[in-house]
């Protein structure tokens, strides 16, 4: 089967709703910073009565990552669930536009579409709060087999591990891939996550996946240790592959368990987190389906997350391709 697509992704479809506070704010509302925390939808509508002027966009972290592929110039895939409803329509316009495949079928007369109310704090932390709704209905009979088939890169975005149902789509798309010879790559999304399924992706880890991505403090979470080189000595008999990201300090990657360090790109000024760790994600997986060295897949990588951060929302606002060639990358 000839190779369609860079990387096929299967996440949760959100929408985000972004908005700067402060951090009192967040205390007065009873939120952790820097956290994703999930709530019922009347705690997401008594949350936004309550939040400053925002910017709505189609967010969701596997769909963001596949928005930065197709900023590279890649071709991308994605699979996840809206509800039949204005955002659900505004979610699967944005993804067609910008070049990339969404064409599951929307939900009708379940919940509604999937929001995420996301305060930013001035250090420019982002504090999640999100009503998975229609997300969740994912199951494996929305998981595409041709797509799967014909993706070099199948992407998993971790906090899809709270829904059973998706579980066992992550397992098909496994499958399916890896029947196929195609990679398998799973990003750990969030400590929290981590601490809910622990033994769970321990075992997929193990079990599936060829390339992980995670941030320091997930890394740490998984393996229950405050010693970032004690996660990474445990990590490495895991999996082939991984890319964990350290904010300032840059990344490491584990190619085969042999250690490459490579440095954050420079910002003038960090705004918004929001998206670092899927933009990441969308240079690094362009990079290596172009057969690009790993280092140079974590300087695309870092390029992504730097640009990301120097403004609001999870998605480029320049071209990553453009900016990628000026720098010579």
């Amino acid at each position: 089967m000839p190779e369609l697509y860079d990387v096929a992704a299967i996440g949760n479809a959100i929408v985000d709703v972004i908005a700067p506070c402060s951090d009192a704010f967040l205390s007065e509302n009873g939120l952790t910073k820097g956290a994703m925390m999930l709530v019922d939808p009347e705690a997401s509508a008594a949350l936004y009565s309550r939040m400053q002027q925002a910017v709505e966009a189609s967010g969701g972290s596997a769909a963001n990552t596949i928005a930065g592929l197709a900023s590279f110039g890649g071709k991308g895939a994605f699979m996840g669930k809206v509800a039949d409803d204005q955002l659900g329509r505004i979610f699967a316009h944005d993804m067609r536009a910008m070049g990339a495949r969404f064409e599951n079928t929307p939900l009708v007369g379940g919940p509604a579409t999937a929001v995420s109310m996301i305060n930013v704090t001035p250090d420019a932390q982002r504090t999640m709060c999100t009503f998975l709704g229609a997300s969740v209905e994912f199951t494996d009979s929305d998981v595409e087999k041709d797509v799967v088939e014909a993706a070099k890169i199948v992407y998993l975005e971790g906090y899809l591990f709270d829904a059973e149902a998706a579980r066992k789509a992550f397992a098909k798309a496994a499958a399916l891939a890896h029947g196929a010879g195609r990679m398998i790559a799973l990003t750990l999304s969030d400590s929290f996550v981590v601490e809910r399924h622990r033994k769970a992706l321990l075992g997929f880890i193990e079990g599936q996946v060829d390339l992980l991505f995670a941030n320091e403090a997930e890394l740490k979470a998984l393996f229950e240790t405050e010693r970032f080189d004690d996660a990474l000595h445990q990590l490495r008999p895991h999996v082939k592959i991984a890319a964990i990201t350290r904010s300032e300090k840059g990344s490491v990657i584990l190619d085969y368990g042999q250690r490459l360090t490579v440095d954050a790109e420079p910002v003038e000024k960090v705004v918004d987190t929001t998206g670092a760790g899927d933009q990441y994600a969308a240079g690094f997986m362009f990079g290596l389906s172009r057969g690009r060295p790993l280092h140079q897949c974590g300087k695309l990588a870092s390029l992504a997350a730097a640009e990301v951060i120097s403004h609001y929302g999870p998605r480029p606002a320049v071209s990553l391709k453009e900016l990628a060639e000026s720098k010579g990358y």
